[in-house]
């Protein structure tokens, strides 16, 4: 998002944290409405062009969308889509986009409360790592011709009893809905967003055989001081890289594998 789309969506992240702090929200059910939204917003164009159009006064854009939704979804919701719709937006999918974004965020709202979100952060790495491995299934929940109920009935196959439920359902809102995205990116931006929700990055730690807890607090600690913010890992083990540890966190690879070393020491003596 840019512009004023980047204002409106700080201003609707803002109000969710607000409602956050009343523990008297059902995070739950907020974000099951605002993900109903979602989809009705991004089934009816016409509907989502009106919400966001310009040449519209705010209020009267807030008022249409009080209507729409009055009794159809929770009051906290209701409030929540009219405020948004008073912003300006610079493209009306920019509007559909902020409010999945906030479902999602209400689900680790939840996660957050329940004490397990550290559980739904690293749940949601291991699926995008059993996806990755298996072309088989990837196929089949991203397949375009296949039903929505179809694809999200196999995720809760996979993940029912075993995952978390938090987890579950934001999976099964992005194989059913993914809008465009593919399904690494969906679960790359809600790993994102659930390690936004405690101010920390997520860094992909790859190692040759699986770190002991001491390695892990002591790489933790050294990525928070590097990045003056703390720093969720998720690993992941490779025996290719032979020995050490890769680093991603975002676009930024930090490498310090054998491989990588034995890797720079050829090039170096190939170009000497």
């Amino acid at each position: 998002m840019s512009g004023a789309s980047r204002e409106a969506q700080a201003s609707a992240r803002e109000r969710l944290d607000a409602l956050a702090d009343n523990t008297s929200v059902d995070a739950v059910k907020l974000a099951e409405d605002l993900a109903a939204v979602t989809s009705l917003l991004d089934r009816e164009v016409s509907l989502r062009r009106v919400l966001t159009d310009p040449a519209q006064q705010g209020e009267a854009k807030s008022e249409l969308a009080g209507r729409l939704l009055g009794g159809q979804v929770g009051g906290e919701c209701a409030d929540l889509v009219s405020g948004m719709v008073r912003s300006r937006w610079s493209r009306s999918r920019d509007l559909v986009d902020a409010i999945e974004e906030l479902a999602s965020g209400a689900e680790f709202v939840a996660a957050d409360r329940a004490g397990v979100l550290d559980d739904v952060e690293d749940e949601l790495f291991r699926f995008g790592r059993i996806v990755a491995s298996s072309s088989e299934l990837r196929a089949a929940l991203t397949d375009k011709v296949a039903n929505r109920s179809a694809k999200a009935a196999l995720v809760r196959e996979l993940l029912g009893g075993r995952a978390n439920p938090v987890t579950e359902r934001l999976v099964v809102r992005l194989v059913a809905q993914p809008r465009g995205r593919s399904l690494e990116a969906g679960l790359n931006a809600l790993s994102k967003l659930a390690a936004d929700r405690r101010d920390r990055v997520v860094a992909v730690v790859t190692s040759a055989v699986p770190m002991s807890d001491a390695q892990k607090q002591r790489l933790g600690d050294a990525l928070a001081k590097l990045y003056g913010r703390r720093v969720h890992l998720n690993l992941d083990i490779d025996p290719e890289i032979i020995g050490g540890v890769q680093v991603r966190i975002g676009d930024e690879v930090i490498n310090g594998s054998i491989a990588d070393r034995l890797a720079e020491a050829d090039r170096r003596m190939t170009t000497g």
